[in-house]
């Protein structure tokens, strides 16, 4: 399944959006955009794919994707029967940032914002009272005109941004470079990671890089991370993995050495136990 880039800003002619699906099935491919993109489902039902997470959806589901983050939603086989009359229908609203100038984010009073807009890069499952809240306004809002459905649509950015309720989708190691700051003492260490993931990492030279001794930086990374660095490193290779596994026609053992693994039967059991999934099944069921 290769993954298809797009823009939406061009093709609606507008920074920001609401949109009303109905239709027998959904129909986008695996794809990403520069545009951020709230999707609630009102019928439907089946798997989505974001980023490296496959899960099921169904009536309710409400989730927020950041920008270029890869997704699809596929129904299962019986919206494809000639017979069937059940439909896919989802409330969309996309946001491109730069609705918002430069200017705008570096106000004090778009700090949340701003952070809440790089979280989303890692997809976000929102639930509880902020999905009941949405989901009104939401409705609502498919009936408002002009300015009125804008400031609706800024109100609901505002909401997310305050918000509680909320999980991310994608493993700590698909978006693994997301959420550092640069002044961030282990911010060379991500950054070292996403470069040299395919290599051997030793612990002595992945605590010099942070200038710490290795028994300094094992104390350092679990208290920042709440994991070891070999769990993290692992979840790096996983991920990337899972990309290999949707975007590339390679076998397991070709994806397991691109991802830094040199015996495919370690991959495969590290594979299961970061997904829950076989390297095999993983595909089988993106496909």
């Amino acid at each position: 399944m290769k993954i298809l880039q797009t823009e939406i800003s061009p093709v609606i002619s507008s920074h920001l959006s609401l949109i009303e699906r109905d239709d027998a099935f959904f129909k986008a491919p695996f794809h990403f955009h520069p545009e951020m993109e709230l999707v609630y489902i009102l019928e439907s039902f089946g798997k989505r794919i974001i980023g490296d997470a496959i899960e099921p959806f169904s009536p309710g589901d409400m989730v927020f994707i950041g920008s270029n983050l890869p997704h699809i939603w596929m129904n299962d086989e019986i919206f494809f029967k000639d017979n069937s009359d059940l439909k896919a229908k989802a409330i969309v609203f996309y946001c491109n940032k730069n609705v918002f100038g430069q200017g705008f984010y570096e106000m004090k009073e778009a700090i949340r914002l701003k952070d809440f807009f790089q979280r989303a890069e890692k997809g976000m499952r929102i639930n509880g009272t902020t999905k009941e809240t949405i989901a009104k306004k939401l409705k609502t809002l498919l009936h408002k005109k002009d300015f009125e459905k804008v400031i609706g649509l800024f109100e609901i950015l505002h909401i997310l941004s305050q918000s509680d309720d909320i999980n991310f989708i994608t493993s700590d190691g698909y978006n693994a470079q997301l959420n550092y700051s640069e002044t961030d003492r282990l911010s060379n260490v991500y950054k070292y990671v996403q470069t040299h993931f395919k290599e051997d990492i030793n612990l002595d030279t992945i605590a010099g890089i942070s200038n710490l001794t290795p028994q300094s930086f094992c104390r350092l990374f679990k208290k920042r991370t709440g994991k070891s660095f070999v769990e993290y490193l692992n979840e790096v290779r996983i991920a990337t993995a899972c990309k290999y596994l949707l975007d590339t026609d390679w076998s397991i053992s070709e994806v397991a050495y691109n991802s830094g693994y040199k015996t495919v039967s370690n991959f495969n059991k590290l594979f299961k136990n970061i997904t829950g999934y076989s390297p095999t099944l993983y595909k089988e069921k993106a496909s």
